[in-house]
């Protein structure tokens, strides 16, 4: 099933990729029809984009595609500089996401450590409490029939909630972090403010870090402080560098799933109501989102270390690797014919990628199906009249080109 608003591309083309999301789904079309190891154009930046479900995993897991920032041919030869707006997806400091191998396992097993099963069961009271005090605030400025924005009151304001309390942040920093991360992210933030905005947060960061240290409470921060298995102790620049980048991933991520699950849900009503008479479950639906209107678009960047295979294609050494988890979660070799469909009676287990795979798996994906599983019904069931307040096809991204990110969601609390 080709995309309705995809315009006609072949295998070979080079896709660039539109830094002011003005369509998103045809983009995933083009992106797709331009074959299994996509030429794209990233801002001025060639790299190659990984379509197939089947390859992605395959290369998630090869160690010739490795995150260190000087095997990108473009880098180290000075095509590319620190004036690329999108470098700080890929030069973020060093952390588990930025480093392969031995002190990848090390800086991870960290991160494990801080973020348990058992510690994430432990807040599942805090997150509780934090959506029904946002449900009362929507409530409040849905009174009467007012158009409320589910985003700004809603699904922006829990995720970041609760990974400020996980690292043992004043709660009065998070709107700060919230401005900070959505200029980071927009390409409307001119490249010196967004290097400048990096450089406030390595700042914010070390001085939590330091305060932390000198006395540690029971959260995130302290426990990748104190982390005592693993090898070698995390330095002052991981601890900083995991948790930039780990506040960065984990509240944009749960954003996209919630109103992503509740936009499909409200322009699918046939489906909704089988899931508000219990005949679908929670988990399914957020199954279901993940893979057909993943969070995250793009996933900046691997580079090769030496010639890869990718059936008859090659990457050649020292090329930059995006995983275009979108793409892959509509792919029809792994999910059928209707792969464009929303579809929350497919068949389970769906075997989605959207939180990664390997050795670079998401370590947030449990927080973040916590999140949207506590959100969700909470939301519907407190609503259960929900409704958008424009047509789905309104609603605007943000000039994001890493995530699916709206910039608003006007809704009808009892339509």
């Amino acid at each position: 099933m080709t995309c309705p608003h995809a315009a006609a591309a072949q295998a070979g083309d080079t896709v660039v990729i539109d830094p002011m999301v003005g369509d998103l789904d045809g983009e995933t079309a083009r992106i797709r029809d331009a074959g299994p190891l996509a030429r794209i154009d990233l801002l001025g930046v060639p790299a190659r984009a990984v379509t197939r479900h089947a390859d992605a995993r395959r290369l998630l897991l090869d160690p010739r595609l490795v995150k260190d920032l000087d095997a990108w041919e473009l880098w180290r030869t000075g095509q590319v500089t620190r004036a690329w707006p999108l470098i700080g997806m890929v030069d973020a400091g060093r952390s588990m996401f930025t480093v392969d191998g031995e002190e990848h396992r090390r800086l991870r097993t960290k991160t494990s450590q801080a973020l348990t099963p058992r510690r994430l069961e432990a807040i599942r009271p805090d997150i509780e409490r934090f959506t029904a005090e946002l449900l009362d605030a929507l409530a409040a400025g849905g009174a009467d029939g007012a158009v409320v924005d589910l985003k700004a009151v809603y699904a922006q304001p829990l995720p970041m909630r609760v990974v400020g309390m996980l690292m043992g942040v004043d709660p009065e920093a998070n709107a700060m972090l919230t401005r900070q991360y959505k200029k980071f992210f927009s390409m409307l933030t001119p490249q010196d403010e967004r290097l400048a905005l990096l450089a406030d947060l390595d700042v914010f960061y070390a001085d939590l870090v330091r305060e932390k240290t000198a006395h540690p409470t029971d959260d995130l921060t302290s426990a990748l402080i104190l982390a005592d298995e693993g090898g070698e102790p995390l330095t002052e620049e991981e601890v900083v560098g995991n948790l930039k980048a780990m506040v960065a991933a984990g509240h944009e991520t749960t954003i996209g799933l919630i109103l992503n699950a509740v936009r499909a849900l409200l322009t699918h009503p046939d489906q909704l109501r089988l899931v508000l008479a219990g005949e679908i479950s929670w988990d399914q639906v957020i199954e279901e989102t993940l893979r057909w209107d993943t969070p995250t678009t793009h996933l900046l960047m691997r580079f090769a270390t030496e010639d890869i295979e990718v059936g008859d294609q090659v990457i050649a050494k020292g090329e930059g690797v995006v995983i275009s988890y979108r793409v892959i979660g509509r792919d029809p070799e792994q999910h059928g014919p209707e792969a464009d469909a929303f579809d929350l009676t497919r068949p389970a287990p769906i075997r989605h990628m959207t939180f990664g795979h390997g050795p670079h798996i998401c370590p947030g994906a449990a927080l973040s199906r916590v999140e949207a599983g506590i959100a969700l019904p909470a939301l519907f069931a407190r609503f259960p009249r929900l409704a958008l307040a424009v047509p789905s096809g309104e609603l605007r991204n943000l000039p994001v080109m890493t995530q699916n990110d709206l910039e608003s969601f006007p809704v009808l609390l009892n339509a």
